[in-house]
């Protein structure tokens, strides 16, 4: 066994504690359980194991008074009763390892592949505070991303967070993968909150690969758990990620998705008696959210950085939702995935009008931002005009922007869709050649590349 074989091994058992406090149970009813004789020494978010005869359930604290805890079971109860034993088993924390990277684990760090699973040497809270905001490096160079729609018109950088807003069946899991492929990265790591069973293996075989897989650690919950562990899966995710992060090397996470992430923090947060507002979410879902995206961006000096992309399940294109809203406010940029795009066949289906990289202008050259302007302005021009074009009414010579669209549209619309470029440098050859243009090669990004704001 290597060195780092027997300090794990040696992790793993030093973890083991050989008392833990009992409480039991004191009532059961509307999907949580009471417990008594534990107020005292758990917290809110502690973990609690439940046993009945030849019957062990986890459960989350979500509510303490001075006698009772409230258990959010994360399994069925069935057969539990009161007077059972309820184990207090800490706060939630992982172990992240270097071995972990290949791997699919659950949100409490237990292998779901079949294959043995060892911690790392140092365990780590799944709800720790982002980075000091005032050391915090700016935003890094620019990545290449395998696209030609993020290498040129909408820009990926080193350590940004991205949303990416779609509804489902227009292509959204077969991006994710293609980024995951392609995108400059050390490591990816991936959140599936509440993904249908079926489509785990589905997704690491056929959507994945095993390239994709070679440099990825998947983190899944999927629909069927209980909503504890749904709304884990994601902050675990991100624990992973900051532990690669904290090593030295660029991450990149994709979670998908936010919405189902809400949708469990609004079962748990109604069990402990919120309110609901905000189309139907309680009031505390924007601290989670933008709690969970703040852990993610660049890091301090000596550290890596967190490239993160989060999907958000929009329904009818309803950019407004309390959930697409709160992620567009914190974001450094959004991807609008249109279904109107996907029905005529370009994939990926990016509505480019809708969809904002505030990486730019800071992340391109003056002759790159020249090229992304004439692009959108060609792009929006031909959008304005597209009933009458298809209609047959509009005349040649009537407006110059608009046969200048038409002319560029036949290729600037499958330029989006492009996936073989190999370099940043090529994507803008292709573009000026899309815009009729001589083609050049792009000068580098101007100083200050790397302080990106609003």
């Amino acid at each position: 066994m290597s060195q780092i074989g027997y300090a794990n091994v040696e992790a793993r058992v030093t973890s083991v504690r050989v008392s833990r406090a009992m409480g039991r149970v004191q009532a059961i009813g509307g999907g949580v359980v009471s417990v008594r004789n534990l107020s005292g020494i758990a917290v809110l978010g502690d973990l609690v194991r439940m046993d009945a005869d030849g019957h062990s359930v986890g459960g989350e604290v979500i509510a303490i008074d001075r006698d009772t805890l409230t258990i959010l079971p994360d399994g069925s109860i069935e057969g539990l009763g009161v007077g059972d034993r309820v184990i207090h088993m800490g706060p939630a924390t992982l172990s992240p390892d270097a071995s972990w990277i290949g791997r699919v684990i659950d949100p409490m760090g237990r292998p779901l592949d079949g294959a043995p699973l060892l911690p790392g040497t140092r365990p780590r809270g799944i709800d720790d505070a982002p980075p000091a905001p005032a050391q915090r490096r700016g935003l890094g160079r620019r990545l290449s991303t395998g696209f030609c729609a993020f290498n040129t018109l909408l820009p990926l950088v080193r350590g940004q967070r991205i949303g990416l807003f779609a509804g489902s069946g227009v292509g959204k899991s077969t991006l994710l993968a293609g980024l995951a492929q392609k995108v400059e990265a050390d490591v990816i790591v991936i959140a599936l909150v509440g993904e249908r069973g079926r489509e785990l293996r589905e997704f690491i075989d056929r959507v994945l690969g095993p390239a994709g897989m070679a440099r990825s650690v998947i983190v899944a919950a999927t629909s069927d758990q209980s909503a504890s562990l749904r709304r884990r899966c994601a902050p675990a995710a991100m624990a992973v990620a900051e532990h690669f992060r904290d090593a030295g090397r660029q991450v990149l996470l994709l979670t998908d998705s936010v919405t189902r992430f809400a949708d469990a923090h609004r079962e748990i947060a109604l069990s402990r008696g919120e309110q609901a507002s905000l189309g139907g979410y309680p009031p505390s879902l924007v601290t989670q959210i933008t709690g969970l995206c703040e852990r993610a961006g660049p890091g301090l000096d000596d550290t890596g950085d967190i490239t993160a992309i989060f999907t958000v399940l929009v329904a009818g294109a309803d950019m407004d939702g309390p959930v697409a809203d709160t992620l567009r406010g914190v974001l450094d940029g959004h991807v609008v995935l249109s279904r109107a795009i996907a029905e005529r066949g370009r994939f990926p289906a990016i509505d480019l009008l809708r969809s904002v990289s505030r990486a730019l202008p800071y992340a391109a050259s003056d002759q790159e931002n020249t090229l992304i302007a004439e692009s959108r302005r060609l792009i929006g021009a031909y959008e304005k005009a597209e009933l009458m074009i298809q209609a047959g009414l509009y005349a040649t010579g009537s407006d110059r922007t608009v046969d200048a669209a038409i002319a560029a549209w036949p290729k600037l619309d499958p330029f989006i869709a492009r996936t073989e470029t190999k370099t940043i440098q090529d994507s803008f050859v292709g573009l000026a050649k899309c815009l009729s243009r001589r083609p050049v090669v792009p000068e580098p990004a101007k100083a200050g590349a790397s302080e990106v704001s609003d």
